[in-house]
């Protein structure tokens, strides 16, 4: 049998693994862990020339000098976003494509052995962030991004289904299953009939919402308050409002780093000078400027981890003169993700639908991803289905296997 090469690339994380001829599956793994961030950061060396580097080591060149450097993070948020064409990084244009295929080339660079003569199979999500998404675009930009890898020949597979395919492996009779793969930037839901020797897709559907937004809901609770939303200025003796959209981009881990530009930091600049509170926006505009993204994003993640074990958890971040120390209770957490839970409810009923079921006539319901942990996403899947039907696993690594898995066809 032919080797086969799975690749997840995610909004957050990205997994290889590998279908030896023999039909077992592994993860490869690099120096790091079974993941590896998907970052990109570029910077400029003492001669002036443009470097760059993915994962963990694009994480430590730009901790070395985050003023000098460009994070790029969530680049698979904006593959289905039409109104994204290119960025200038460091003076340079580059087209989202590109990016893409520079961040899997560093992914991919240690297994070339593995990917010689190999089918390659990457997963896709069921629907692509953002509200005005264009599906087809999004998957066509995907492949575009493995082409610019060196790989144009790629399999492309909805990721809950591979998600489905590794989850089959544990079951010993005929069942229907409810696969919900929570991703970085989207949540995807696959209802599919496994029988010995053959998988049957039956419905799906999908929703641009899930650990990213999430985040952005401790962000715009916690912190963006105090660098001014909801604050206001004075123009000729009339109090107007701080404009909100300033924040919604600030929370949100890909439209972050597009703040540096010049004419958005005048403008906050601006307001300020007749801003009631102006250190507030002086402190945004720091923040932007010195590229604490990376460093506030870990933050976030490590209290809303924590809000999966405990009831509360204490958010502290400091940069400069800018402090944060709050404690977040599960329950204010819980109020707060109200709305992204509640899309994901409607994209379950979606994919219901779509398979012509009803949630009794679902056998098992596999939860996978980093935001299955969050204990209201799973209860919204047990109150549904019922306790005993829903379980979880791989949360990092079963698309990925699935991905694989699926080459045995």
């Amino acid at each position: 049998m032919q080797r086969v090469i799975g690749i997840d690339f995610g909004t957050t994380n990205s997994v290889v693994t590998a279908l030896s001829p023999e039909g077992e599956v592994r993860v490869l793994r690099r120096a790091t862990e079974e993941v590896f961030r998907s970052i990109l950061c570029f910077w400029r060396d003492g001669a002036g020339r443009l470097l760059h580097a993915a994962g963990p080591a694009g994480i430590s060149a730009y901790l070395e000098d985050p003023l000098e450097a460009r994070l790029i993070l969530s680049m698979k948020s904006y593959l289905a976003q039409r109104s994204f064409q290119e960025t200038r990084i460091l003076g340079r244009p580059y087209g989202l494509e590109a990016l893409v295929g520079l961040f899997l080339r560093e992914l991919l660079a240690p297994f070339a052995a593995e990917l010689e003569g190999a089918r390659i199979i990457a997963g896709r999500p069921v629907r692509f962030v953002g509200e005005t998404a264009d599906d087809a675009l999004g998957e066509a930009r995907l492949r575009a991004g493995f082409a610019a890898a060196g790989l144009p020949a790629v399999q492309v597979e909805l990721e809950p289904a591979a998600a489905g395919h590794r989850f089959a492996t544990t079951l010993d009779h005929p069942a229907t299953v409810l696969v919900a793969d929570f991703g970085g930037g989207t949540s995807d839901f696959s209802l599919l009939r496994f029988e010995p020797g053959r998988v049957t897709p039956l419905g799906h559907a999908g929703v641009g919402v899930a650990g990213d937004a999430f985040d952005f809901r401790i962000i715009d609770h916690v912190v963006s308050p105090l660098l001014g939303k909801g604050g206001s200025y004075n123009v000729m003796g009339t109090d107007l409002p701080i404009p909100p959209g300033w924040y919604t981009s600030f929370a949100r881990w890909h439209l972050l780093s597009l703040m540096r530009a010049p004419r958005m930091l005048r403008d906050i600049a601006d307001v300020a000078r007749n801003a009631a509170e102006p250190e507030r926006l002086h402190q945004l505009i720091q923040l932007i400027e010195e590229e604490v993204g990376y460093e506030l994003y870990r933050a976030i993640s490590g209290v809303k981890a924590a809000l999966s074990a405990k009831p509360h958890a204490r958010l502290q971040f400091r940069h400069a003169d800018f402090t944060v120390d709050e404690e977040i209770t599960r329950r204010d957490f819980e109020s707060w993700i109200a709305p992204e839970l509640k899309q994901i409810g409607a994209a379950v009923e979606a994919a219901l639908a779509d398979a012509s079921l009803s949630a009794p006539e679902v056998d098992r319901v596999f939860l996978t991803g980093g935001t299955s942990l969050v204990p209201a996403v799973r209860r919204l899947f047990e109150k549904r289905f019922g306790k005993e039907r829903v379980m979880a696993g791989g949360e990092f690594v079963s698309v990925a296997e699935g991905l694989a898995l699926m080459g045995r066809a």
